[in-house]
């Protein structure tokens, strides 16, 4: 792969201050290898989803990370090997191969890896909030991590309800609840998990009220931009351990970039050139 550029880019909509560019050119300096990583917004290029991923794959990209609001609807335009990443329904990461694209899920292995590095302990009971791409990802790393029940809380009902029944499916001793209000949702728990945009630069405040987070044992945050969100501090105010979304970030990327590349990627080394200012 010396001498050739490997092209890569990240399709989404609030993506100007994604760490992803700078994350696989630090890994591409590390490894020797010229990489190019492209912001593709589909509003900027006045194109719609498909058409932007039909572009990247005719123009020689190697491969494309996917993030809000795309990683369900890319499902349809790849293939999913992994039964896993069918059940999660979801995909951030897709290889253009000789067959086509196929499509994989590093937010799910990203958010184990994250969780484990932080935390001994199985999960417990757990409220998360937001079931979308990354709270499906999120919640199936719940099952692989032995938590005890999940409350699931979405504005839109139907959704919810669709990633409970699959949970149940793949884990029919995990109670599942779906839940219409984040503070009912949070009685009781041990772990607080915020999958929904709100809280990242351009979709300002917290999912929840910070008075439901007494009691709680631990919080995760899928928001990376800013990394010190309102819903961790107002976690960190109330006693709580607090797991940074730049983490899943860093797990899901560099799972990624082994993905993209199949190079080996020393993380202390990735981490600590992203780290550095």
């Amino acid at each position: 792969m010396m001498g050739t550029q490997i092209k890569l880019g990240l399709i989404g909509d609030n993506i100007a201050v994604s760490q992803a560019p700078r994350l696989h050119h630090l890994a591409g300096q590390i490894a020797g290898l010229d990489v190019r990583y492209d912001r593709l917004v589909p509003r900027d290029l006045g194109l719609d989803f498909d058409a932007v991923f039909a572009m990247a794959r005719d123009k020689g990209y190697r491969g494309l990370n996917i993030t809000y609001p795309y990683k369900e609807r890319v499902v349809a335009s790849v293939t999913v090997l992994d039964p896993l990443v069918r059940a999660i329904g979801a995909v951030n990461t897709v290889v253009f191969g000789p067959d086509g694209p196929v499509g994989h899920n590093t937010d799910h292995s990203g958010f184990v890896a994250a969780y484990r590095a932080a935390r001994a302990a199985a999960p417990g009971v757990v409220c998360t909030i937001g079931t979308g791409g990354v709270g499906r990802a999120v919640a199936f790393g719940l099952i692989a991590l032995g938590a005890k029940v999940v409350h699931l809380v979405d504005i839109d009902l139907a959704k919810a309800e669709a990633l409970a029944r699959d949970l149940r499916k793949a884990s029919p001793a995990t109670r599942v609840v779906v839940v219409t209000g984040a503070d009912e949702a949070a009685q009781g728990v041990d772990g607080l998990i915020n999958c929904t945009p709100v809280g990242m630069v351009g979709y300002g405040g917290t999912p929840l009220p910070a008075q439901a987070m007494q009691g709680a044992g631990w919080a995760f945050d899928a928001v990376y931009t800013p990394m010190d969100t309102a819903f961790l501090q107002d976690a960190a105010a109330a006693g709580l351990s607090v797991i940074s979304g730049w983490e899943l970030f860093f797990g899901q990327g560099i799972d990624a970039w082994h993905i993209f590349t199949g190079v080996p990627m020393d993380a202390k080394t990735l981490r600590a050139a992203l780290l550095a200012e």
